[in-house]
């Protein structure tokens, strides 16, 4: 039942409007705003934005570490990579790196984190082993690879003598060396992966998977149709976030290998920084970063719009 206000009676306080700001106010906050942001845009522009546009600009120069003079060149630079068979070889052993690299990182990963949310016994040594590698830094990763793959001390050609097969070129074989970088690669960084998918598996609903296991599902059955599509996105951050860091790829190979045998395991960085720090071409150097620069947006994208379709 409603009840009406007695004729005559005053109506009761409306409680006061807010009232904007006043326009001195609105820019006495927007510089104060503008002030806590000042440090970080001026160091954004520092150290990102004018090395880019230095960069940009070296590309269309001869700069040269010699202390000749630097002329303008336009899109030489650039003419030249692209009918340069080195930059196209290491763009290839980028990709090959790529490739193999990628796909046992998401994989493994998946397969670790998987049997320690299984629930094995001993969860933080698992947890530990998984991921001490990766806290490594790389002088020491590699330091310990080069002993293994020794040809004649070396643990994995010592293996395969005791099961009595041949000894392998680890390093030394143009059609194995790869490969074995991509091993060390795979066992070094794997451990982040297995984090984001732990991380992931520990906060899935546990609902779903009992719902299954009532309805005479499997251990199988609830891991490829339950667990996996609930990981989906977890996924496509890990697969974008390996391809992007092995597309990158440098210090590894450039202390274990230095891009040998015979070039078959130098990826296009370290022929960027052979060809400006060794053979002092900065202006041709740049021009190739920027040209591998745009590709690492072009499969950035690609990726995105995969991604989205696929979800």
């Amino acid at each position: 039942m409603t009840t009406t206000a007695p004729a005559g009676a005053a109506a009761p306080p409306q409680p006061p409007s807010a009232k904007p700001a006043a326009p001195g106010r609105r820019r006495s906050l927007t510089r104060g705003g503008g002030l806590f942001v000042l440090p970080f845009l001026v160091i954004f522009a520092l150290f990102l934005v004018w090395p880019v546009v230095q960069g940009l600009w070296m590309s269309l120069t001869d700069a040269s570490l010699s202390l000749r003079g630097t002329e303008f060149v336009g899109f030489a630079n650039y003419t030249e990579a692209f009918g340069d068979p080195d930059v196209w070889s290491s763009l290839g052993n980028t990709a090959f790196f790529t490739l193999i690299s990628c796909v046992p990182l998401v994989l493994v990963a998946l397969g670790m984190a998987l049997l320690v949310h299984s629930g094995l016994a001993g969860q933080w040594v698992w947890r530990l082993a998984y991921f001490a590698p990766y806290l490594l830094p790389v002088t020491v990763v590699t330091l310990i690879w080069t002993w293994l793959y020794q040809p004649d001390i070396g643990l994995g050609n010592q293996l395969l003598t005791s099961l009595g097969m041949e000894p392998i070129g680890w390093l030394s074989d143009e059609s194995v060396a790869m490969w074995s970088v991509a091993a060390l690669t795979v066992w070094w960084t794997v451990g982040f992966n297995f984090l984001l998918y732990l991380a992931a598996l520990q906060s899935l609903p546990v609902t779903y998977d009992e719902a299954a296991a009532l309805d005479g599902a499997g251990a199988w059955r609830r891991l490829w149709s339950v667990t996996l599509p609930q990981l989906r996105h977890t996924t496509v951050l890990v697969a974008m976030l390996q391809v992007l860091a092995s597309l990158k790829v440098f210090d590894q190979i450039y202390i274990l290998t230095k891009g040998g045998p015979n070039g078959s395991t130098r990826p296009i960085l370290e022929y960027v920084y052979d060809v400006g720090f060794t053979g002092y071409r900065l202006g041709y150097a740049s021009a190739v970063s920027y040209i591998f620069f745009a590709i690492v947006i072009v499969v950035s994208v690609l990726q995105l719009r995969f991604f989205r379709q696929e979800g």
